[in-house]
């Protein structure tokens, strides 16, 4: 029996479509995302960027039990000026940030690369603690952003792995 709501009835042959055409859950059980789960080591850190980056891996792939892939990164961060106030005086910056990453297997062979970008940005015109601190904030919410990223972006390549 048929909605008289049109977008209930397309949601309805959207959800038939996805389901005919393949697509897998990539947590299911036959889903890519087992393959990857405690089974990627990301390389050392080295910045304190590094050290959230790789903290946000391990909380959405799983701690490192028994390492099969290696990831390689480069994290960089741009500072921009974006709120000038007329004597000149910059109260907001904007941390513009990227991540090239390649991914390697058992083998050092190259599963897949990529690169992804994100932005963030904090106030200046609290004290200097303040400002600091939100800075820091603004570093981690962007390692956090990025982090994301590179899993989808692994997530999306994890059907080609073996096994």
């Amino acid at each position: 029996m048929w909605s008289r709501d049109p977008s209930r009835r397309v949601a309805l042959l959207g959800l038939l479509a996805l389901a005919g055409c393949g697509l897998k859950p990539v947590y299911g059980p036959e889903g890519g995302g087992r393959k990857l789960f405690g089974k990627l080591r990301p390389r050392d850190p080295e910045t304190p960027i590094d050290f959230v980056f790789n903290s946000r891996l391990a909380e959405r792939l799983g701690p490192e039990d028994s390492p099969e892939y290696d990831l390689d990164y480069r994290i960089s961060v741009g500072v921009v000026s974006q709120a000038i106030t007329p004597d000149e005086v910059t109260t907001r910056y904007s941390l513009n940030g990227t991540a090239d990453f390649v991914l390697t297997g058992p083998d050092g062979a190259e599963i897949t690369r990529g690169r992804v970008s994100n932005f963030t940005s904090y106030s200046t015109t609290g004290t200097t603690v303040s400002t600091l601190s939100a800075e820091g904030d603004a570093r981690q919410r962007l390692a956090i952003m990025l982090a994301d990223q590179v899993v989808t972006r692994l997530l999306a390549a994890s059907m080609r792995l073996p096994g």
